[in-house]
């Protein structure tokens, strides 16, 4: 599901297409401020979005095998809920079945 299919899918709860958009974007712009701010977000029952850090490493080129210098970074991290973990299991089951 990309995020056209998810407006698409709103909109049938909220009654037009134009309040789920807005609806979708300010989530979504709300999640990604707060995180990029440092801010833990935690939807209960969905997951928790976090910024985490990756300290300065040593890596290999693959091809040549010289070693790169790869600098510290931040990046958004999603770690899924106990009730979303339970239905994807769950989902997976149904669709090893078919």
């Amino acid at each position: 599901m990309n995020k056209k299919e998810l407006v698409d899918a709103i909109t049938d709860r909220v009654g037009d297409k134009k309040t789920a958009t807005e609806a979708v974007n300010a989530i979504l712009d709300a999640i990604q401020h707060a995180v990029a701010s440092g801010d833990k977000v935690s939807i209960t029952g969905f997951g928790a979005f976090e910024m985490v850090h990756k300290p300065a490493r040593t890596a290999r080129n693959p091809s040549t095998g010289a070693p790169i210098k790869v600098e510290e970074s931040w990046g958004p991290k999603f770690r899924p809920g106990n009730d979303f973990k339970e239905l994807v299991n769950a989902g997976g089951k149904k669709s090893a079945k078919k």
